[in-house]
């Protein structure tokens, strides 16, 4: 019944995809499609209490339907379709406090096609996630970086070598670039004083930068446990950045050590401030028990060195306290966590963030999580907790105090 579900869903999409003029049986085309994708529902519940704040209640979609489709020996075809919003291939969020049950668009996420022919070698071409260690290309709940260009990746030994040029994202809608008025002041530290501020502001942080060039190359090398990258990144006229990272992983008797330190930086093309984040932090597994202690920081001119808070450069690591785009800060993450059962997972996590600005939004948050994994491609998980932020309204005079809960289920296949 699942395979008939899951056979259903992917027929649909392929009847469209598959011209009439085509030889080649339809039956046969529907087999050869490898179907791919994760299916996620959350409710968040947020009571908060702040002079200008309003709790929130909301339910939150998404699909993300994979279509493979091998074409020949040496090629192969791809497509994405995302069940959720329009805009930034993220999820749709339905308020349950002001508006009633709707529906949810589709659309063409990525179509693309990959080259095999050259040995250890991978050419793909079209419209595709941006794969690197700034964005975020899929995800099952939040929203994905895309653009449109060509993306070659060889394996030479230990070494992987990764290229691409892009002359169109969706940037301008998805990630830290898609507010002008924000990132605009965050960027510049200014805010639009006219309409003409403003129209440059959307120029250059607002839907147009989606029409940017984009330029990235990368390095990455595995040798003896110990995994190393080292990325470049260029938005034309915009900024330039680039990021070092390293990972590990060994074992200390029956200790198991993973621990991970990166540094990235980011240059605006039109100011002479740079954004900085470094950080480490060391994961811990023994028998049953897990632990995670991380620390990061930012330069005091910046620390917006992300197209996308939760991707490998940000340091988004808990749940609503993040060190991504905050200057001269400092973050704490700090967790423990045990298996109770074989599906059954408890943890408790807490941040800490340091605000050093001027602002003095100082950030904790502390919560527990409850993970059941009833199959390997199902799962769900609860989340409970305090979230405050210092001076955070009214004229940053006032506290935002909240009680948070979250409920998620995905399922991937």
């Amino acid at each position: 019944m699942k395979r008939l579900v899951k056979l259903s869903l992917a027929t649909s999409v392929a009847l469209a995809s598959f011209s009439c003029a085509n030889a080649q049986d339809l039956e046969q085309a529907i087999k050869n499609v490898d179907v791919s994708g994760t299916v996620a529902y959350r409710y968040n519940d947020y009571e908060e209490s702040a002079a200008e704040s309003d709790s929130s209640v909301s339910n939150n979609y998404k699909i993300g339907l994979n279509l493979k489709s091998k074409v020949n020996d040496d090629v192969t075809a791809n497509t994405r379709f995302i069940v959720g919003t329009t805009t930034d291939a993220g999820n749709v969020g339905l308020d349950t406090q002001s508006s009633g049950d709707g529906q949810v668009d589709v659309t063409l996420s990525e179509v693309n096609f990959t080259y095999t022919g050259i040995a250890n070698t991978s050419i793909t071409i079209g419209k595709q996630g941006l794969a690197t260690p700034f964005t975020v290309h899929r995800d099952a709940m939040g929203n994905e970086q895309t653009g449109t260009g060509i993306l070659a990746i060889t394996n030479v030994g230990p070494v992987t070598l990764a290229g691409a040029y892009f002359n169109q994202t969706n940037l301008g809608e998805s990630g830290a670039l898609n507010d002008p008025y924000e990132k605009g002041e965050k960027f510049n530290d200014k805010t639009p004083a006219t309409d003409a501020e403003a129209e440059d502001l959307n120029k250059k942080y607002g839907n147009e930068i989606g029409s940017k060039n984009i330029v990235t190359i990368g390095a990455m090398v595995n040798i003896a446990g110990i995994n190393a990258d080292a990325w470049y990144i260029d938005m034309d006229d915009v900024f330039d950045a680039y990021t070092i990272g390293l990972a590990a992983k060994y074992n200390v008797g029956d200790v198991k050590l993973a621990p991970y330190a990166r540094y990235s930086s980011l240059d605006l093309d039109d100011s002479s401030a740079d954004n900085k984040l470094w950080k480490l932090g060391m994961r811990a597994n023994m028998g049953i028990f897990g632990a995670h202690l991380g620390y990061g920081q930012t330069d005091d001119e910046g620390g917006l060195v992300d197209l996308d808070g939760s991707s490998t450069t940000g340091y988004d690591e808990h749940w609503n306290v993040t060190l991504s785009g905050q200057a001269d800060s400092s973050v704490v993450y700090a967790s423990v966590d045990a298996q109770v059962m074989p599906k059954l997972n408890v943890a408790l996590k807490y941040s800490d963030l340091d605000d050093d600005t001027s602002a003095k939004q100082d950030e904790r948050e502390i919560y527990t999580q409850i993970t059941y994994n009833m199959s390997k491609n199902f799962y769900g998980y609860v989340r409970f907790g305090q979230y405050e932020k210092d001076n955070a309204f009214n004229n940053k005079t006032d506290d935002l105090d909240s009680t948070r809960g979250r409920l998620q289920v995905q399922y991937s296949f």
